[in-house]
């Protein structure tokens, strides 16, 4: 009787971890080595055409992409550069949609940062 219940917690341990296994590959994304790809080459052409635009200030713009989708993430500095950096992004080939993730830096200092 002593060996059984290390031998029962043992058996739930590993229905756990095979639950939790199953469920984790299930919910992974099924895309394909191409639409990887893909995504990758479009969030570069979208952080090259942000940095290459001298209207707006592009170094804290972080650019990710998942479908065609392009999330824009980091800080601006102004209301202006939110907009531009949306514009440029919605303008590059391959971008379905733009998402707006940044955050709107008042004054330049993180006291009130404030979500657009």
């Amino acid at each position: 009787m002593l060996f059984q219940r290390p031998t029962r917690m043992l058996y739930a341990g590993l229905a756990i971890a095979a639950t939790l296994g199953a469920v984790a590959c299930s919910t992974m994304s099924h895309r394909t080595a191409a639409e990887r790809q893909t995504d990758n080459e479009i969030a570069a052409r979208v952080a090259s055409a942000l940095n290459a635009d001298p209207s707006i200030y592009a170094r804290h713009i972080d650019v990710r992409t998942y479908n065609g989708v392009v999330h824009l993430g980091g800080y601006v500095w102004n209301n202006s550069d939110l907009v531009t950096a949306q514009e440029i992004a919605a303008t590059v080939p391959g971008v379905r949609q733009v998402v707006d993730d940044m955050e709107l830096e008042r004054g330049g200092t993180n006291n009130s940062a404030t979500s657009r």
